[in-house]
């Protein structure tokens, strides 16, 4: 082993994949990022994205990475994977994706043949969940793929989520880490392992243990890397490929968040907070507390369902000017957007944004709606065509990681420009 080894970590986001190798004592020494696209929609709704193209982006990631430093990748000691959560990949007994993958995003429902038979049924209707447990079925994309493409279903051998897959990609075996757990699959959340026979998940979805990876836990081996694998991403081969857990988990893990009285913030695509727990504990009834990436432990979280994912889509509707100039300037076109809030006042002028421009999961009860259309679109609209207007949303789109409640900005029409540009809406 090398004096001064090196960790390459993979982070397959939303919107990038990022190669980053650290030290032993956890000090980030170089990285490559390469954006991504997050999905294509064929139909209202759908998010999908081809499994191929997350492996091959990820090996670019590894090129940039190895353009930006001198660093020689015999230093390297180790492979360890976090990916994305809840997007779910089928894979015929070759390993072969058999159709894009669902990202997590995607928001189709299958359809509810039926209440659960048998104990469960009786069990559901009596303490009133029945509701619930169909809003689970209808999210689980196993049986809407089962439901609209049985022919894809019946010629599934594997269904992994993404990690899962990347995982298969460097070793050549189906072994996923227990930290990456999180989507509509027959786990117990609080075990940490597959859901044991007599659960009522694997009545309510098609899904078989034998398509379902071995588990391992975080830090635990998963196999090594292939001699293709090691030329994609640019390492000797054979290096040891290690147990991660999901982004979020990492997140957490990574910002010393390790105990319950410690709240992590997390403003990725979705904005989160979180506290590390040994105890299982439900951060909302009937909704478990996901795997955290320190074995044995539970990760109680709360979510707002779009968080930089509303920069980003801001910087892509607004930020033209912003980009040009922070490309002339060699800098991150966030940089600039930060210059514009010190501009304004905090408040933005009573302009604030509402998240729920895509709601996913009811965190209990009816989906949220706000000023998200209509004339909210129109004011986002207006708002673009005055360079100190787009200041204040700029603070507003900051700001809405704050809170989640909403107001209008109001002002007199004569204040209006005469024209606005047209918007994309910020929806899948």
């Amino acid at each position: 082993m090398p004096s001064d080894p090196l960790i390459l970590a993979i982070d397959n986001g939303t919107q990038s994949i990022r190669a980053l190798l650290f030290d032993t004592r956890g000090n980030l020494v170089a990285k490559g990022r390469q954006e991504i696209q997050p999905y294509f929609s064929e139909q209202p709704g759908w998010a999908e994205q081809e499994p191929e193209y997350f492996w091959k982006n990820l090996g670019k990631a590894c090129e940039q990475l190895w353009q930006s430093t001198d660093v020689a990748p015999d230093r390297v000691v180790g492979v360890t994977v976090t990916t994305q959560r809840g997007t779910v990949i089928n894979l015929d007994e070759n390993g072969k994706p058999l159709r894009p993958a669902i990202i997590w995003l995607d928001q189709r429902h299958a359809r509810v043949d039926g209440p659960v038979k048998g104990p469960w049924g009786w069990l559901f209707k009596l303490t009133r969940l029945e509701n619930t447990i169909n809003r689970f079925r209808e999210n689980t994309q196993a049986n809407w793929i089962a439901q609209n493409q049985p022919e894809i279903w019946d010629k599934t051998r594997h269904f992994v989520l993404l990690s899962g897959y990347l995982n298969y990609r460097l070793t050549g075996e189906f072994r996923d880490s227990t930290g990456s757990q999180v989507g509509y699959l027959p786990f117990d959340y609080k075990k940490h392992r597959w859901a044991s026979k007599r659960d009522f998940k694997w009545q309510v979805m098609p899904v078989k243990r034998s398509m379902l990876p071995e588990l391992v836990s975080p830090g635990s081996g998963l196999g090594n890397l292939t001699t293709e694998a090691a030329q994609h991403l640019g390492l000797p081969k054979g290096l040891p490929v290690i147990a991660a857990a999901s982004d979020k988990a990492c997140e957490i893990l990574g910002s010393g968040g390790l105990t319950p009285d410690i709240g992590c913030m997390s403003y990725g695509t979705t904005a989160t907070i979180n506290a590390t727990n040994k105890r299982y504990v439900e951060p909302v009834r009937l909704m478990p507390p996901y795997p955290s990436a320190l074995p044995g432990h539970y990760s109680t979280e709360v979510m707002i369902y779009r968080g930089f994912w509303m920069v980003s889509w801001f910087k892509r509707e607004f930020g033209l000017r912003e980009q040009k100039i922070a490309e002339e300037r060699g800098i991150e076109p966030e940089v600039l957007f930060d210059e514009l809030v010190k501009a304004v006042p905090a408040g933005s002028m009573g302009l604030m944004l509402q998240p729920y421009w895509s709601p996913g999961v009811r965190q209990p009860g009816l989906k949220p709606k706000g000023p998200s259309s209509g004339l909210a679109m129109f004011t986002l609209a207006r708002i673009s065509t005055a360079p100190y207007w787009k200041a204040w949303l700029t603070r507003s789109v900051k700001a809405k990681k704050k809170s989640k409640s909403a107001a209008a900005l109001k002002l007199p029409n004569s204040e209006w420009p005469a024209e606005a540009p047209r918007v994309t809406p910020p929806c899948n």
